[in-house]
């Protein structure tokens, strides 16, 4: 009942979600963009990865391609052109073979050490593994042997998912993201295209929310939550019982549509304020803890000019400011 819920709340929000998308058209902009840098870093950090969200934001808008030097980088660019794919061509990308393929290979597409592999189905066991806090790593749960078994796997998942016309389109959504986890057909970077593939999902079935927040931030902060859900379920694969894994994937839709109407309701917010204090709030909201003098440096503004709007937006309860003199920092609420 919890689970039939939670799927009658997030559909009610979609049913109304083209008069929101009309009237927000600007603002959606904004959080387009704050959502793919949270998306980005929240995949590959979950991965092992330990690049910030300032990191990734820098990344995405400065590197020349040429200098990525290093793995985590690589794992980001290659990420974030994946996303961009998926955003801008997900009509035209069907969910086959090919497609999947193609998509895994954009991915590992800067990862040298992955070239033997990228864009092709396992040729060595593998299974999912935890990174831990300690460092060390625990197998979460086996995956399908390479070859003809992945191979058949993945082609039963694919036909399931044409076929079947019955299951509700959230509940198919997150099977064919558990199937694809549980065959684990790639080498590498199976967990970072089960979270593409996600978004690929929901925005072909008409989520088109999705991609104005960060469903990879959401599962990041639940990460233990994450993988004990996945051991829990595939220990009695086949025929395990997916309830856990459908509600966990449903909550984490539900909980980040709720962080998108707020994120909506702070920005209708600013409708009442001024351009240069929109431009300094949503830059607090992309880095948080930033000065005055960062700010006014980075968005080439007067110094006194920032310390007044900041003023005005924290007795308008748009941010928070915390510690005292040359110290102060500001977050958005």
């Amino acid at each position: 009942m919890k689970l039939m819920t939670e799927l009658s709340k997030i559909d009610r929000f979609d049913a109304s979600w083209a008069t929101i998308e009309k009237r927000e058209g600007h603002s959606l902009k904004q959080l387009k963009s704050i959502a793919t840098v949270r998306s980005v870093g929240a995949s590959t950090r979950i991965e092992g990865s330990t690049m910030t969200d300032d990191e990734v934001a820098v990344l995405i808008e400065k590197i020349s391609i040429s200098k990525l030097q290093e793995r985590d980088q690589q794992e980001v660019m290659g990420y974030f052109e994946a996303l961009d794919t998926i955003s801008e061509n997900h009509d035209s990308i069907g969910i086959s073979e090919s497609q999947l393929k193609n998509l895994h290979k954009i991915l590992m597409q800067y990862c040298e050490k992955d070239a033997w592999h990228r864009g092709d189905y396992k040729q060595v066991s593998n299974a999912v593994e935890a990174n831990l806090i300690d460092g060390t790593k625990q197998i979460v749960f086996r995956t399908a042997e390479p070859g003809f078994a992945t191979q058949d796997a993945m082609m039963q998942l694919f036909d399931w998912y044409h076929s079947d016309k019955d299951t509700i389109p959230l509940i198919k959504v997150a099977l064919f993201v558990y199937e694809f986890l549980s065959i684990h057909p790639f080498q590498d970077g199976n967990g970072r295209l089960s979270r593409l593939l996600g978004s690929l999902l929901l925005l072909k079935t008409g989520y088109s929310w999705i991609q104005y927040v960060s469903f990879e931030h959401e599962i990041e902060s639940r990460k233990s939550e994450y993988y004990k859900v996945l051991m829990q379920t595939q220990q009695t694969r086949p025929g395990e019982n997916v309830t856990a894994w459908l509600s966990f994937f449903i909550s984490c839709l539900s909980n980040i549509q709720e962080q998108l109407l707020i994120k909506l309701e702070e920005n209708s917010l600013h409708q009442h304020i001024s351009t240069r204090e929109k431009r300094i709030s949503f830059f607090i909201q992309n880095h948080g803890g930033c000065g005055s003098s960062e700010i006014a440096n980075k968005l080439d503004m007067a110094l006194p000019t920032v310390k007044k709007s900041l003023q005005e937006l924290v007795a308008k309860g748009i941010i928070t400011k915390e510690g005292q003199g040359k110290a102060t920092v500001y977050f958005t609420l």
